[in-house]
């Protein structure tokens, strides 16, 4: 082959390369629907969930009490409680039966019990009780109630134990509650918020889920538009597998690149979300996330025939694909099946790696294992990515041949029938 031949081989091949993405880009920017989850989802959906978790905690969780005993150490106890940004006591009921009514009716999601001696135990130095009765429907109400009580029981504690231990120095007194001295540092987190915990992983799975979305109802609007329902329009552009996957994967490439910047650093940062990581790390590692989820999408829309056919592996997957991913759910409490099963989604390497970059400032070294693993997946989703793609070119031309043999046949019994005449 001459040198001349194979620049124009190359010319020809980048030019039709250019020639698809182009298409594709076009083809997204005029299809409404693709055009909402390419730009509008990923714009919107992030702010959504940010701003329903925008207050990170839980506060003033509404409580009501029970008090039987009524004394000044019943009262101090509840003020404590009172006291703390978790819990506000609304309301003070007779008996438990008034109580229930109002956890019940959802006007408070809590319930403090003292009983008639709990002050009488602590005067003759016997453990005293408090119960607390929590609605377990929101466990972040339950979280605040018991932290609140816990907090006011060891102030109380530490009070007696001065009271009773007859210490004539401040220093004494300190030794006498705290004979080790802690310090509680939440770390990675320090605010222990909601938001700072889920937000880094739903931002990852909205990439995953709404190029799965995008592509598969471009993959059906193509089919629908397409005589034989093919997926792969009859084009001399379109004659090479490569230039195919590669065309329109550089496509989705190019809009991704820009919501992934959005999505990951722009959105954490307009709500003060935790964000440490290094740039170029961050770049390096949602690189392969990107084309891992390209050609995963671009496999699985092979098997959408109608538009609305993707919406239904969005709902189904969504929820089921965050909680195997292990940070939803501690992944050493996840069955050994769903685990293996979850290697086969991009979004579990990718939201595991993401949130220890982003959100405990990891080098790429320290997430190696889920960096290979999403190079791993770009190979093995764009080999099947081909494969696909190889077999939908092979059926279009199939079908131009076959449109065409039928062409033929009836020019021939056109022709045959003037003849007879």
């Amino acid at each position: 082959m001459s040198h001349q031949s194979f620049r124009h081989i190359i010319r020809q091949g980048f030019g039709g390369l250019m020639h698809i993405c182009t298409h594709e880009l076009k083809q997204v920017f005029k299809d409404q629907g693709v055009l909402i989850f390419f730009l509008l989802v990923p714009l919107a959906y992030p702010l959504v969930y940010a701003f329903i978790y925008t207050n990170e905690v839980v506060r003033d969780v509404p409580a009501a009490v029970v008090d039987m005993n009524n004394t000044s150490q019943s009262r101090k106890f509840l003020r404590l409680v009172d006291a703390s940004a978790d819990v506000k006591i609304q309301s003070h009921c007779a008996d438990m039966e008034e109580a229930k009514t109002l956890l019940k009716e959802k006007n408070v999601y809590g319930i403090i019990y003292i009983p008639e001696d709990f002050s009488h135990d602590l005067a003759t130095g016997e453990q005293a009780t408090v119960s607390i009765y929590c609605d377990m429907s929101g466990m972040l109400y339950y979280k605040a109630l018991l932290l609140s009580c816990t907090n006011a029981s060891l102030t109380v504690n530490k009070q007696i134990q001065i009271e009773r231990a007859g210490n004539t120095t401040d220093r004494q007194d300190e030794i006498t509650t705290a004979p080790i001295e802690y310090e509680d540092i939440s770390l990675f987190n320090p605010q222990d918020g909601f938001a700072s915990f889920l937000i880094p992983a739903v931002l990852i799975l909205i990439i995953q889920q709404t190029l799965l979305l995008g592509i598969g109802m471009s993959a059906g609007t193509a089919r629908e538009n397409n005589r034989f329902r093919d997926l792969i329009p009859l084009s001399r552009h379109y004659r090479g597998t490569l230039r195919v996957v590669m065309g329109k994967s550089c496509a989705y490439l190019l809009i991704y690149l820009m919501v992934s910047a959005y999505v990951l650093c722009l959105v954490p940062r307009f709500f003060s979300l935790i964000q440490i990581a290094q740039p170029w790390t961050l770049m390096a590692f949602i690189f392969p996330y990107l084309l891992a989820c390209i050609f995963f999408s671009m496999t699985c829309s092979v098997f959408i025939h109608h538009r609305e056919s993707c919406l239904m592996i969005y709902v189904f997957t969504s929820i089921p694909l965050l909680f195997i991913s292990g940070i939803s759910w501690p992944g050493a409490a996840i069955p050994e099946f769903w685990k293996i099963f979850s290697c086969l989604f991009p979004s579990t390497f990718g939201i595991n790696g993401f949130v220890r970059i982003n959100s405990m400032g990891a080098t790429l070294h320290e997430v190696l294992p889920e960096y290979r693993a999403l190079w791993l997946q770009t190979g093995i989703y764009f080999i099947t990515t081909f494969l696909v793609y190889r077999y939908q070119v092979t059926l279009s031309y199939r079908h131009a041949n076959e449109r065409l043999h039928l062409y033929r046949l009836r020019r021939q019994a056109v022709h045959k029938l003037k003849n007879d005449r």
